[in-house]
C-alpha cells in the first residue's frame, strides 16, 4: 500500500464533500491532467483509502428528525453474550451505528425515529429484546451542532 501524497490527499478531500464531481472537474480542481487523476482515483479506491461512494439521506425530509443515544450496559463481558448482541442488534433496521465502548457502558448505538412515539415502538419491538442487556439509558438530541463525514486528511 503506498503513502499519501499531497495530491492524493487534495483528491480525498474534493470527493468527501463532492462524491459526484465528474472526472475532469477533479482534475481541475486538483491541477492534474484527467488521466492522471482518474489513475490516482482508481489506485485510491484499490487501496481501500475510498470505501465506497454514496447519497446522504436528509433525515427530516424522510420523517425520521428525532435523533436517540443509546447507551447499553451488558451484564457480562463473556464472548458468547458480546457476540450474540452484536448479531441481534445488527438486524434492527433503525440503528445506524452501532460502536463496542470503553467506559461505562459497553455499547452507543445511534438511532433515528419519526418522534418518542416511534422511538417506543422501536424500545418495545427491539432493543427490549436485546440479548444480555443489564441497563440502557437513551438520550435525545435536542439540536445537531456539527455534523459531518468529512474527515481531515
Amino acid at each position: 500500500m503506498s503513502e499519501l501524497d499531497a495530491t492524493d490527499r487534495r483528491i480525498l478531500t474534493v470527493l468527501q464533500k463532492e462524491g459526484r464531481i465528474t472526472n475532469a472537474e477533479l482534475s481541475e480542481r486538483v491541477n492534474l491532467s484527467p488521466s492522471a487523476c482518474h489513475r490516482r482515483t482508481q489506485r485510491l479506491e484499490e487501496e481501500g483509502f475510498i470505501a465506497g461512494y454514496v447519497a446522504l439521506l436528509d433525515p427530516r425530509r424522510l420523517g425520521r428528525p428525532t435523533t436517540v443515544y443509546v447507551e447499553i450496559t451488558l451484564q457480562g463481558q463473556a464472548d458468547e453474550l458480546l457476540d450474540a448482541f452484536e448479531r441481534e442488534v445488527a438486524r434492527i433496521p433503525d440503528i445506524l451505528e452501532c460502536h463496542l465502548m470503553a467506559g461505562q457502558a459497553d455499547y452507543l448505538l445511534k438511532i433515528l425515529a419519526q418522534d418518542t412515539e416511534d422511538f417506543a415502538r422501536i424500545h418495545r419491538q427491539y432493543l427490549s429484546r436485546l440479548p444480555g442487556v443489564r441497563q440502557m439509558h437513551s438520550s435525545f438530541a435536542l439540536r445537531t451542532v456539527v455534523q459531518t463525514t468529512a474527515l481531515a486528511v
